[in-house]
């Protein structure tokens, strides 16, 4: 622990702290030298406080994005469940705004700091950028890419960065992909012989599972140089002729080749501006007649779930914690989340016709659990792999995303969409889900 606080010092400190979780009752607090600065509560989660010294920057507005940062640069650690933290600062659940004026004055006396150091992963910090250009891309996987041994540790067997699919709350990860990669080749009612294109394939499960189990011809994308050296290897082994994965964009691609089409999860790097162009190019490389099955996560409406919350208040909100400012831009550059229905909206008006929609929420949820409870068993090979800020920016955009799906701010659908042969009467639209399978 850097430094040793004054009494008053630790006044201010237990003060604040004191103030600011007086509604939780989940959290303890304490110095990595374990004197305690808050009485423990029946809760598990424990702040350790590495650094006594950085309290001031750590809650400096916008919070989310203060603490993230502290996070990163170890100035503390949690011991418990994370998401009990991003539950204390959860708007307007907690009584935080009655408390403004109290905290920050409290705030104002904790012990100061002569310098603010850098982040330990300072090229992690993504100025926003409306467009899901090429360069942008290829600088964004450049830094999100820890390498293949990185994710081997925390993903299945297949290396599938997606949600899986469970039948049962305990079935194990490999299992559950495994019902996922099946789920979306029978909800495409895959046929031997047809081409099937999957954008942004990652390492290339879904393209082996639709090779090796439907007799299919795959083209797999990817803008990432060793997910296609480890898909193709893997492609080779199998030998699956007729399948490959080329690291190209998806964009260049001719139109008009493809029965069958997936995108899992690349809308999430798309933006609002660039979706109707996104739809308006994989209907023109599909053939008509043909399906597209699309996976994403999405923002939640927040008028369903609450009363609109007066101006001030919002703008409280926004400079006080910055609740959506510390993701995009240390974790998930350029994120944009448009709910489920705004999307389906974009993809009829390009001539998409829907056929099926499903909620994966929950999924993604047991999902990402199983990640996190994988790195962090394997927490000293991925910082030997990589370092401590990498591991910790993980475990963090883990546990953000888990507490995002569990409070209902986040959801996650998987489509399918159909393209007409010629006109909106024709009988090739499947009649019912069981025509796929499903």
């Amino acid at each position: 622990m850097n430094g040793a606080l004054t009494r008053h010092e630790m006044t201010a400190v237990q003060a604040f702290l004191g103030c600011l979780f007086s509604e939780s009752n989940a959290i303890a607090v304490r110095f990595g030298d374990s004197s305690q600065l808050m009485p423990q509560p029946t809760g598990t989660t424990t702040i350790v406080i590495n650094s006594p010294n950085s309290l001031r920057r750590m809650f400096r507005p916008p919070i989310q994005r203060s603490l993230g940062e502290a996070y990163i640069r170890g100035d503390f650690d949690i011991q418990g469940d994370l998401t009990k933290i991003f539950e204390s600062f959860h708007m307007p659940d907690n009584k935080v705004m009655g408390k403004l004026p109290a905290l920050a004055r409290l705030w104002s006396s904790l012990p100061h700091e002569n310098h603010y150091p850098q982040l330990l992963r300072p090229n992690s910090t993504y100025p926003y950028h409306r467009g899901f250009y090429r360069k942008r891309v290829q600088k964004v996987i450049q830094d999100y890419d820890a390498g293949n041994d990185f994710y081997a540790l925390w993903l299945d067997t297949k290396m599938l960065y997606s949600c899986a699919y469970f039948l049962t709350d305990d079935e194990d990860l490999d299992t559950a992909q495994d019902h996922s990669l099946d789920l979306i080749c029978r909800k495409l009612n895959l046929e031997q012989g047809e081409k099937l294109l999957d954008i942004n394939c990652g390492w290339g499960g879904l393209v082996l599972h639709a090779a090796k189990h439907y007799g299919v011809s795959v083209l797999g994308t990817t803008p990432n140089q060793r997910q296609q050296f480890f898909a193709n290897q893997r492609i080779a082994t199998a030998n699956l002729r007729g399948t490959m994965v080329k690291m190209t964009d998806y964009r260049d691609l001719t139109a008009g080749t493809f029965d069958k089409i997936t995108n899992i999860s690349l809308l999430q790097h798309t933006t609002r501006t660039q979706l109707s162009q996104h739809f308006a190019h994989i209907y023109r490389l599909l053939k008509p007649g043909g399906l597209f099955l699309n996976r994403r996560i999405s923002a939640y409406p927040s008028f369903t779930r609450q009363e609109p919350c007066p101006i001030a208040e919002q703008l409280t909100k926004n400079i006080l914690l910055g609740p959506s400012s510390f993701i995009p831009n240390k974790i998930f550059p350029d994120r944009e989340l448009p709910m489920v229905g705004e999307v389906n909206l974009i993809a009829e008006k390009n001539g998409f016709e829907i056929c099926h929609l499903e909620n994966l929420r929950k999924h993604y949820i047991l999902t990402l659990r199983h990640w996190l409870k994988r790195l962090d068993d394997q927490r000293a090979q991925a910082i030997q792999l990589t370092d401590e800020a990498t591991y910790r920016v993980w475990r963090l955009y883990f546990t953000a995303t888990i507490y995002g799906f569990e409070s209902g701010n986040y959801n996650a659908s998987e489509t399918l969409f159909y393209k007409p042969l010629n006109s909106r009467n024709d009988i090739a639209l499947p009649r019912t889900r069981h025509c796929h399978g499903i």
